[in-house]
């Protein structure tokens, strides 16, 4: 199969990338590096380093598969970029390419404008391109469980669609479940839908929108192949998830963050694991084209509260409770469905002490590189 990922030098598209030429297939990146360049805005650091991308071509290409990519800005290159799909002929597009960090969204009023720019333009150029090109292409989105918000209103989180009765008529319907953002990053992802439900029913565009937790961890079976290969290891308060930055501070003697009471539950995905759900995912497209596909991609639950005693306990670190930036219940339930993905054969990885134990050993390999004032940089909002 031949697949072009776009967002393919970032945190999650970077070992999905490798991923799927691992598993035999063709695979094309497309991206502007526009990570890179906010990394520089920000003066943040990844813990790891970073290999340029023909570094990390070449080690590709000769410890794993051939793999190539192309430098376009899909957000202003739409000729460009449709010209690439017309000239490649993928089978499937998977779809990195949107700024990725709700804290970065709200930072000021430059962020929000360029998030909603990138990400909405992004998403519907691809969307066009498909229509232009060839509708049987199939896409494959990453999309978010912040989507969905964090009340229990509707009871457990379903895939995408809640079942109602509709009181005038008396008849059950499926509709995509209410949104709820908690930033402008995550309202994006909400309106990714509306794009991906338009497009499927005008054109019966194949789409496939992975609503996925947190992601923990650092490596792959790939990334470790080589240093070359290596990926993001963020531990900032704007690109860094919860979990890995508990690590990194851990392992850098600095107290465990927690904002407000720890009491906010959250859904969780190792690296390894997104990258073998979207491979899933692009490998089984939908048979069905009459709604969109939606699966949680999701490991496990638990509060942030929880992930903080955890990492306490093993490595004695302090934990230090600070006013929340966020506007969110200080507190929530939570309970996801998964069943999508575990139907075409993922099988989670859990949370436990000893994957705990191989991300700290990463951070405290490059310890040295993290810098304490990085740490607690989120803005409020």
């Amino acid at each position: 199969m031949k697949v072009m990922v776009l967002g393919g030098d970032g945190f999650c598209g970077w070992p999905t990338a490798l991923k799927l030429v691992n598993r035999g297939h063709d695979v094309m990146i497309v991206d502007n590096f526009s990570r890179r360049g906010i990394d520089m805005e920000l003066n943040s650091n990844s813990l790891t380093r970073i290999a340029d991308i023909n570094s990390r071509i070449d080690s590709a290409n000769m410890l794993i598969g051939p793999i190539d990519y192309r430098f376009i800005d899909i957000a202003e290159q739409y000729d460009e970029f449709k010209m690439l799909v017309q000239q490649w002929q993928p089978d499937t597009i998977v779809h990195f390419a949107e700024q990725r960090a709700a804290p970065y969204s709200m930072i000021s009023q430059k962020e929000r404008r360029y998030t909603v720019d990138n990400n909405i333009n992004v998403t519907h150029n691809v969307l066009n391109a498909i229509v232009d090109v060839d509708p049987n292409i199939h896409l494959v989105h990453l999309g978010t469980m912040g989507v969905y918000g964090y009340s229990k209103d509707f009871g457990d989180i379903p895939e995408g669609y809640l079942n109602v009765k509709v009181n005038s008529t008396e008849k059950d319907v499926d509709i995509l479940y209410p949104t709820n953002p908690g930033s402008v990053y995550h309202m994006t992802k909400s309106m990714d839908q509306l794009l991906f439900q338009f497009y499927n029913k005008n054109w019966k565009l194949k789409i496939t929108d992975l609503h996925q937790g947190i992601v923990w961890g650092t490596e792959t079976e790939e990334t470790k192949m080589d240093p070359d290969l290596v990926n993001r290891f963020d531990y900032d308060g704007i690109y860094g998830t919860v979990l890995n930055r508990f690590i990194s501070q851990a392992a850098a003697d600095v107290p465990l963050t927690i904002y407000g009471t720890g009491g906010q539950k959250r859904a969780f995905i190792h690296i390894e694991d997104t990258a073998n759900c979207v491979s899933l995912a692009a490998e089984n497209p939908p048979t069905n084209t009459d709604k969109v596909r939606i699966f949680n991609q999701v490991s496990e639950v638990c509060t942030v509260k929880e992930l903080a005693e955890i990492i306490s306990k093993q490595y004695g670190g302090s934990i230090a409770y600070h006013e929340n930036p966020r506007k969110e219940l200080p507190a929530n339930d939570l309970a996801v469905s998964n069943e999508g993905l575990r139907s075409l054969g993922f099988e989670p990885i859990l949370l436990n002490v000893s994957l705990i134990d191989d991300v700290k050993f990463i951070a405290e390999k490059v310890k040295g590189n993290l810098n304490k004032s990085n740490v607690m940089t989120s803005p409020k909002w």
